[in-house]
């Protein structure tokens, strides 16, 4: 599904570049749940964002589903993005002036469901995750767990090939943590991929390959 090759990521500052990742190489299989971990700083959401096809500004090679993500224009990846990745932000990420209900509906609107079809959808997700009565808030509403349940709903409600967390379950509580890791572990057994970014081992288990980088190189 996802091929990189010698992956690179600089800043470039008045006396030098400074690197964020260095020659990243990297397989990653339909079905697979593979966990990125590592200290502050190691490059680790980066990784994601790259991957997710939000950050454009790196060098190297990746293949997406057999698009050559690294020779596309900018409108091309968005669509792939679009169609087939979802995206567990650490800081949510939610659109402010729209309600729980208006945010879940998005990927759905991206994807041309059709409206009754989306309304079904969001009403399920609702249920799901018990917020229904949160539906009609906004995100400024809402606490930062809620927040985040609302941000890992919309990740995963078009059913997308590719699931992206970084750090899913910073601001949930125990049991709300174990939900969401247990769904994803459920939506991972039904045929998606995931990708996730954390610090919690306990989470790390959940997947079947661990990623460790420092300093932005892959350690071997």
């Amino acid at each position: 599904m996802i091929q990189l090759r010698n992956i690179e990521k600089r800043y470039e500052t008045k006396a030098r570049f400074t690197y964020v990742l260095r020659q990243i190489n990297l397989d990653i299989a339909e079905g697979d749940f593979v966990t990125i971990m590592g200290p502050s700083g190691a490059g680790k959401s980066t990784l994601l964002g790259i991957l997710g096809m939000y950050d454009h500004a790196w060098e190297g090679e990746f293949s997406f589903l057999d698009h050559p993500v690294h020779q596309l224009p900018s409108k091309e990846r968005a669509m792939l993005n679009k169609k087939y990745v979802g995206f567990v932000f650490q800081q949510f990420h939610l659109l402010d002036d729209l309600t729980v209900a208006e945010n879940l509906d998005i990927p759905l609107s991206y994807r041309n469901v059709p409206k009754p079809e989306r309304q079904g959808l969001v009403a399920d997700v609702l249920d799901r995750f018990n917020i229904v009565g949160k539906k009609d808030l906004f995100p400024a509403q809402l606490s930062g767990g809620q927040q985040q349940l609302v941000a890992v709903a919309r990740a995963i409600i078009a059913k997308p090939k590719l699931i992206l967390a970084d750090e899913p379950t910073g601001n949930l509580h125990t049991d709300q943590g174990r939900e969401i890791m247990g769904l994803f572990k459920k939506l991972n057994t039904e045929g998606a991929t995931i990708v996730q970014v954390t610090h919690s081992e306990t989470n790390a288990a959940y997947g079947n390959r661990i990623i460790r980088l420092k300093d932005g190189w892959m350690e071997k």
